[in-house]
């Protein structure tokens, strides 16, 4: 992805396909409310205005986003291999008995497969909310842990994501953790947006962080 014309472009295919907006957003890395203005501005809706339909132009302002493209890791086992290594030595400090470690589908669940492996725990994953996220309010809707893998069991756990954006989808997780009886004692992604040091209170690892510079900062 080079600009704002190509993350259109991939919005449109996306939608296209069926995928939700909740989806979008998280497969462009970026937030709900962009992923919707990338949708829109491709004229792939029905709610498309007469300016949203029009051909989109390099530099069209748009919602203060960044987007965080990892793919150059993501398809090469040995990178992947490599990250999930650095990112399991940051949560090894938290706890020596922790045997679980829950992803964050979709792309956090690659991700935790190797630092679960990494760590010796079992593996569990989470679909967030936003995956069925269209419009509306997403407090209605609700995530689930996938019966496929391990459960939480009342068991002290790790979190592994790709990228906070806004921090909603890993406090979601946080919570699903806490309602099923267990004990979240760190989370760790690959990048994150907001520079958050903790949610929930729990302590929140990267490694990256991604800051954005401007007039208004």
């Amino acid at each position: 992805m080079k600009n704002v014309d190509d993350l259109i472009e991939s919005a449109a295919e996306l939608a296209a396909r069926g995928l939700s907006k909740g989806e979008i957003a998280d497969e462009l890395n970026v937030s709900r409310e962009t992923a919707s203005w990338l949708v829109e501005r491709s004229g792939t809706t029905p709610q498309q205005t007469e300016e949203a339909a029009q051909p989109p132009a390099n530099g069209v302002s748009g919602p203060q986003d960044i987007h965080v493209d990892w793919s150059a890791i993501g398809r090469d086992s040995k990178r992947m291999n490599h990250i999930a290594s650095a990112m399991a030595d940051m949560l090894a400090k938290h706890g020596e008995d922790v045997d679980l470690t829950i992803g964050i589908e979709k792309a956090g669940g690659p991700i935790a497969t190797l630092v679960a492996r990494e760590l010796e725990t079992d593996l569990g994953t989470y679909t967030p909310a936003k995956h069925q996220w269209e419009e509306g309010d997403i407090e209605e809707l609700g995530g689930t842990f996938s019966r496929n893998f391990a459960g939480i069991r009342d068991r002290e756990c790790y979190v592994v994501d790709d990228i906070i954006t806004s921090g909603t989808t890993m406090r979601e997780t946080i919570e699903a953790i806490r309602a099923e009886g267990g004990k979240p004692l760190a989370c760790v992604v690959l990048a994150d947006k907001q520079g958050v040091e903790e949610l929930e209170g729990v302590p929140v690892y990267s490694l990256l962080q991604v800051i954005s510079v401007g007039k208004d900062d």
